[in-house]
């Protein structure tokens, strides 16, 4: 193999170790919305939190949704996973460690972001 070549394949493997994966940024940008929704969720407000919601399908109303996370007490503690659904490279599935009243749940949480309209909401 020519040098010239050589150094090009080395190149090009360096390129795509240096640039995150299109599933790492997926993940990525799914757990951002989980964390950010977990944040706002305290104040209860469906200004904010409504447009995290995904809609459609079996999405119910911000409203129902928030009161009923706000009457159990979920809190986020951590996310302990994030993976592109195989079925729907358009979804991903998160595992989160959630608390509930203050205890910590030992199983924890399934959580489904999906992209709509280019922005990553929760479906509850």
């Amino acid at each position: 193999m020519r040098p010239a070549r050589a150094w090009g394949f080395l190149l090009l493997a360096l390129a795509a170790l240096a640039c995150p994966s299109s599933e790492t940024r997926k993940t990525d940008a799914a757990q951002a919305s989980v964390r950010a929704f977990f944040s706002a969720l305290p104040a209860g407000d469906c200004a904010v939190l409504g447009p995290m919601l995904a809609t459609g399908g079996s999405a119910r109303p911000c409203e129902e949704t928030v009161r009923e996370l706000l009457t159990h007490s979920l809190e986020l503690v951590e996310i302990l996973e994030a993976k592109v659904d195989g079925r729907d490279p358009e979804v991903v599935l998160v595992r989160a460690k959630v608390a509930q009243g203050g205890a910590v749940r030992e199983a924890p949480f399934l959580l489904r972001a999906e992209r709509q309209a280019g922005v990553w909401k929760l479906r509850l």
